[in-house]
Order: structure tokens, then sequence, then C-alpha cells
């Protein structure tokens, strides 16, 4: 199956994001050795679909992105491990939400997760993952300056050894 990650960009924003490559600087992939075995490793999530807790946190900013198409809402939300689904929302203008309102496990797959510590396949998860909204501006300043560095304080702060990307 192919994924059209630009199906619900309007049509004129196409050529501004395909077949550029890599910005320079970013040629090389970006791996880190991961030596922990993972029976004894603490997983986190990463869901980059926008989700929220509808009652308690604030939407992602989709009426900025709305006027500033180049733009992309650079926070993050803490969403805990045990969120029921019915407390979800997403916030993201560029994939369908209604598959993820109905199963949010396509998007942060908390549930998966939790049964493969339970089968003793990674040692555990972490109680809190994060969501993103994953269109991003394309130097990606705000994650560079801002949002990284806040990411590996919550990650470390929990004793993540290892992050799963969950791309919506």
């Amino acid at each position: 199956m192919k994924v059209d990650s630009f199906r619900f960009l309007p049509r004129a924003f196409r050529p501004l994001y395909e077949g550029r490559g890599p910005f320079p600087g970013e040629e090389d992939a970006v791996w880190a050795p991961f030596t922990k075995r993972l029976a004894e490793s603490r997983i986190a999530l990463l869901t980059s679909a926008g989700l929220y807790l509808r009652a308690t946190q604030e939407s992602f900013d989709l009426q900025r992105e709305q006027s500033q198409p180049e733009w992309g809402d650079p926070t993050w939300r803490r969403i805990p491990a045990d969120t029921n689904r019915s407390d979800l929302a997403v916030a993201h203008l560029h994939i369908n939400d209604e598959d993820l309102l109905a199963d949010p496990e396509i998007a942060l797959p908390a549930k998966a997760l939790a049964q493969l510590a339970a089968d003793g396949v990674v040692g555990s998860a972490t109680p809190e993952h994060i969501s993103v909204m994953g269109y991003q501006e394309r130097s990606l300043e705000g994650w560079r300056q801002e949002t990284l560095p806040e990411l590996i304080v919550q990650l470390r702060d929990q004793n993540a050894d290892g992050l799963i990307l969950a791309p919506a």
C-alpha cells in the first residue's frame, strides 16, 4: 500500500515539500546505537498525529498554521499511557482524524506496547508518551531550539531507554 503523505495538503502546497531532498547537514541517517537488551529497556512512544487530551490540554495551533501554511506548531503534549480513547482529540490539518479517533492505537500504540511489556519483550513502557504535530516548517528551527531539548528532559525524567516514533 502506498502512503500519500500529501493527500490532505492543498494541491498548491505539494511542490513546496516534494522532491526537495535533505537540507545541508541532514545527509546522514540519524541513528544512535542501542546497546541495552530490549527486554530490559523502558520504551516511550512519540506520535506525530497531533493527539491531545480533550478536557485538560490546549489544542495544537491550527489557526496559525492556516494563516501561515509554512509553519507547524512545535509544541508537544504528554499523553498518559493509560488514556482512554474517548479522552483524546486530534489537531492536525494534514491527516484525516476519523480513523485516529476510532482507534488511537493507529498513531499511539500504547496498549500494544503495554502488551509487549507484559509479555517480556520489552522491559517496560514509560507512564507518559509524547504527542506532536508532525507537520513542521522545513527548517525545523522551533524543534531544534525548543521542542527537542524539552523532549529530551521529558524522556530522561521517565528513564526512557528508547523511543518509538509512531508517525501519522
